[in-house]
């Protein structure tokens, strides 16, 4: 287990972290949100042990400390990738990983290589020196470095910030689980919630240098308490429940996403569309209320024109689920 108690952590005029505590099962897949400044970034830094820091931290019980305490900075039982990926330019692709294979013995290091190579999808760029390389190359390169070196802990900053969109969640699948068959603790800090819902089995969000909300991904997204937890997995709308049903008794706000509305064009809540953005497989609209002029973003399959009026609902069982998790006064 990874154990955090009242880890702080401060920079000249600035508090970064404040008094947080988490435990982390061995073996877990945890990812940590929030806005930028918010300290996640930070807070693996402390736990590879880059700066010093007030509180505690232990792995498998037994305490890690900060550069102070270390001659070479970082653990051993972890590997840490930050956006500065610290790679040998001059040596090639292959050269990088199998530096850190150097022990095994020659069969065992070319399988390893072209394991690292094939989940990285490099083999046709081997031979390539990484300085010749674009920066999400590099960037894989470090991931499939970082793996050869089989940590108990890997720590991932943006780890696919770089990379080609139109591969990320390929990547992702292919790094992310050879973690998990592997059992290693994975912590990434990120902004993008592709890298958490698929994966993770724990999210904690950061704010106002703690934790200030933690859990299930799926329990997070399906039922944010507030909007700043919604915000985090892209738009929402925040809209007084007496909108969307009048007869309503209570005097609450409902945090609905786009794509949980759906358009009909005899009832429910009326809005004029204002903007429409082609998405691929939908379109994003911009609308206004027709009563109290609140602007709203919805989902719909089928081009609908600027100006337009239709009628926005949600399903029921969201509806009910909604305010059935929400915060208490």
């Amino acid at each position: 287990m990874l154990s955090i108690a009242k880890l702080s952590f401060s920079r000249p005029n600035a508090v970064i972290l404040d008094s947080v505590s988490i435990n982390i099962k061995a073996g877990s897949h945890v990812s940590f949100m929030g806005q930028s400044g918010c300290g996640k970034s930070t807070l693996l830094q402390l736990i590879y042990g880059l700066h010093e820091f007030e509180g505690q931290i232990s792995w498998q019980g037994v305490p890690l400390y900060g550069p102070s305490r270390n001659l070479l900075p970082g653990h051993a039982q972890m590997k840490y990738l930050a956006q500065d990926l610290g790679l040998m330019p001059y040596l090639t692709v292959v050269e990088n990983i199998a530096y850190y294979l150097s022990a095994h013995t020659p069969a065992l290091l070319q399988r390893r290589t072209n394991e690292l190579l094939d989940m990285i999808e490099m083999q046709a760029l081997a031979q390539r020196k990484v300085k010749s390389l674009s920066g999400g190359q590099q960037q894989l390169v470090a991931l499939a470095r970082a793996l050869a070196q089989e940590p108990e802990v890997l720590l991932l900053d943006e780890p696919f910030g770089q990379i080609d969109t139109f591969k990320k969640n390929r990547l992702r699948r292919n790094i992310f689980g050879h973690a998990r068959n592997q059992g290693i603790t994975v912590l990434v800090a990120t902004h993008d919630p592709e890298d958490v819902l698929p994966f993770s089995d724990t999210l904690v969000l950061l704010k106002d240098q703690g934790i200030f909300a933690q859990g299930d991904p799926v329990d997070l997204y399906r039922n944010p308490k507030i909007k700043a937890v919604a915000e985090l997995f892209g738009d929402v709308n925040e809209i007084p429940i007496k909108l969307l049903k009048p007869y309503a008794k209570m005097d609450m706000d409902l945090l609905v996403y786009p794509h949980e509305f759906y358009v009909s064009e005899t009832s429910g809540l009326a809005v004029r569309i204002k903007a429409r953005y082609y998405m691929g497989s939908y379109f994003l609209y911009e609308a206004q209320t027709m009563e109290a002029m609140l602007t709203l973003f919805f989902n719909a399959p089928l081009p609908l024109e600027e100006g337009q009026e239709v009628f926005l609902n949600i399903p029921l069982e969201i509806l009910t689920e909604r305010i059935g998790n929400r915060p208490a006064p």
